[in-house]
């Protein structure tokens, strides 16, 4: 058994439910975070300790990383999982909205960073593992503040991995591709909403249902392979600054890649009819 003490967030449903169960299951010292901690009451099984925490509130983080450090005395790896997608246009989409999304997905995960890295530095030793996508490397159709906000985990955790290597600290990014949450499901809905009585109105709907139907499709990687991922970044001795893992996630870097830009954008815009 391995005593490690992990803090993981976003672990009320998804990939972060299933990454706390099979580390906790693993012998780990899990405290399993979010905003909803009756969700997390399964969990409690299998031996990880659900905490709450809104990676929106700097006053939660503030009292969760310190709970964590109370009880345990050290943090060996965050795991910063939550997150979500709004899918709508630039123009569309609220910018309270916009903000939201990046609240969560980029400067709730730089907060606690900055929260564990001081007790990381102290023990000499830790693992920070960020939760990207496949989206912070190529724009898809109607994506653009949730690509906005991919990118940028992508250019934090490549300064944080150079920054934090000579006191010991690894930072590891994971780069999902399709996998099967209801995080397409979300992100349909609010494309729709976001849409309603506008120029994009129709070509949002069938985005829509082309997302809906992809994410009910028995087609995409199922979170227990971004756990695997989420493991080896835990556990090998020299991890691998990246993990690309699930469906689609190599065949869409590749050919962003070698297409020509007009190329890419008529692609993106016929796989949307």
């Amino acid at each position: 058994m391995d005593n490690k003490v992990i803090l993981i967030t976003g672990a009320s449903s998804g990939i972060g439910f299933d990454c706390a169960r099979t580390l906790a299951r693993k012998g780990y010292r899990v405290y399993a975070a979010a905003r909803r901690t009756e969700r997390m009451d399964p969990l409690r099984e299998d031996g990880a300790i659900p905490i709450r925490m809104d990676v929106t509130d700097e006053t939660s983080l503030e009292e969760g990383v310190r709970s964590v450090l109370e009880a345990e005395g050290r943090i060996d790896v965050l795991i910063n999982n939550a997150g979500f997608g709004y899918f709508g246009t630039i123009e569309n989409v609220p910018l309270e909205e916009a903000r939201r999304q990046l609240e969560v997905n980029v400067f709730g995960l730089a907060e606690l960073c900055r929260l564990v890295i001081p007790q990381m530095r102290k023990q000499g030793s830790g693992r920070i593992i960020n939760t990207g996508s496949v989206a912070g490397k190529a724009v898809l159709y109607f994506g653009g503040w949730y690509h906005v906000s991919k990118f940028a985990v992508e250019a934090l955790s490549d300064s944080l991995r150079m920054e934090l290597k000579p006191f010991g600290i690894d930072v590891i990014l994971i780069e999902p591709g399709g996998i099967k949450t209801d995080w397409g499901i979300i992100a349909a809905d609010h494309l729709e909403e976001s849409s309603v009585g506008t120029p994009y109105g129709r070509s949002a709907r069938k985005e829509a249902a082309r997302l809906r139907w992809a994410y009910q499709s028995p087609y995409l990687s199922k979170p227990a392979v971004v756990t695997r991922a989420v493991l080896k970044a835990v556990e090998r001795r020299r991890p691998k600054p990246r993990y690309r893992i699930g469906l689609g996630s190599g065949s869409i870097v590749f050919f962003h890649h070698i297409l020509p830009d007009r190329w890419w954008d008529a692609l993106m815009r016929l796989a949307a009819k």
